[in-house]
């Protein structure tokens, strides 16, 4: 089985927030756990976003990404995904940065994970072949 994830669980293994248990869980699973480049760009961003705000220093962000990089997470092209992701961001009305996780959920048969509740509720509602789970349905 396949995962993928997008950054509001990445951020979760990497920076103590409400659900990061859930997270952790899906690091000790056998799935496979993957997610387009972008995860990286976006959970860098919340990683700054916190450091600004002062909820970490620059030296615990910076850790925190390098925790991420050493994760085991399968990082796939954003690229190929593009065209995908915006006729779903059309149909959904929803970003495109978003859609590109469901994009690659659709391309790799696999389950997205997600902690964003606009997003899950934006591809419950949609008519698109992506399978979506919510974080808060994984028991800690």
């Amino acid at each position: 089985m396949s995962y993928i994830v997008d950054a509001s669980v990445a951020v979760k293994w990497v920076v103590p927030e409400v659900l990061s248990d859930q997270a952790e869980r899906l690091l000790t699973t056998d799935a496979e756990l993957l997610a387009p480049e972008l995860l990286l760009t976006e959970v860098a961003n919340a990683l700054w976003a916190k450091t600004r705000r002062r909820e970490l220093t620059v030296r615990e962000s910076s850790r925190a990404l390098a925790l991420l990089m050493e994760s085991g997470l399968v990082l796939r092209p954003s690229a190929p995904l593009l065209a995908r992701a915006l006729d779903i961001a059309h149909r959904l009305n929803h970003p495109v940065y978003d859609c590109i996780y469901l994009a690659l959920a659709e391309r790799e048969h696999a389950i997205l994970v997600s902690a964003d509740r606009r997003l899950l509720e934006c591809a419950a509602r949609g008519s698109i072949r992506a399978r979506v789970l919510d974080l808060r349905a994984l028991k800690s």
